[in-house]
């Protein structure tokens, strides 16, 4: 019987190529996705494309209510200005939300224990983690043990908390994703959550430098 995997799926470049990772791995995936009031919230059409095109089955959570209280967040809030300048820990810091993927994990843990899965999958990477303190290695790991310690007689033995991409750039993510055939242009990057990626936030910014340094075609329609 194939191993399952539990993916927390944003619809982002980094998410999708890590669930066409693991599904080259062999995992059989479930797809989680979170509104948790983002003002980006087209990325979850490119979470459910992404979950078809691997045939695996996606769930969206709504924590929507969530929205109220995360007003800090450039993410979240309409009457904050998302950075435009280069992606760097001044410029980003007011797009953090704070506990984001502890919310998330939390979540996507128990759908793994009551789904006999083996893995719960998130995507930071090396860029991330001097923005985001939940991106960091230490909290991975901390996690990890948090979440094993909590459900000791509710899950499969070996369920373990993956984050394959943490030790690498966005670089090393977009030539895995080439290779696998991600659909790039499928994905969903910017913060700004408009028809088009808007080509200057700081994360379209990283995603368009990415490919370039990847040598890669970027098929990405951008505004600017």
């Amino acid at each position: 019987m194939k191993k399952k995997a539990v993916v927390i799926l944003s619809g982002g470049l980094d998410s999708s190529t890590l669930a066409y990772y693991l599904a080259n791995e062999g995992y059989d995936l479930i797809c989680v996705s979170f509104n948790y009031g983002q003002r980006h919230i087209k990325e979850l059409a490119s979470a459910k494309y992404i979950a078809d095109s691997l045939n695996s089955p996606h769930h969206v959570i709504d924590l929507s209510f969530m929205r109220e209280f995360l007003q800090n967040s450039s993410l979240v809030n309409q009457d904050l200005n998302n950075p435009k300048e280069e992606y760097a820990r001044e410029n980003m810091l007011i797009t953090v939300v704070p506990n984001r993927n502890t919310m998330m994990l939390s979540l996507a843990w128990t759908i793994a224990c009551a789904n006999e899965a083996s893995l719960v999958a998130f995507g930071p990477h090396k860029g991330d983690n001097y923005v985001y303190a939940d991106c960091r290695e230490e909290y991975f790991e901390a996690m990890n043990d948090s979440l094993r310690l909590g459900t000791i007689d509710s899950r499969l033995e070996e369920l373990t908390l993956s984050a394959p991409f943490i030790q690498m750039t966005k670089i090393d993510i977009v030539n895995i994703g080439n290779k696998l055939k991600v659909p790039f242009e499928k994905t969903w990057s910017c913060y700004d959550g408009q028809d088009l990626h808007c080509g200057t936030c700081g994360t379209c910014r990283q995603r368009k430098e990415a490919f370039t340094a990847a040598n890669v075609n970027d098929l990405t329609v951008y505004k600017e």
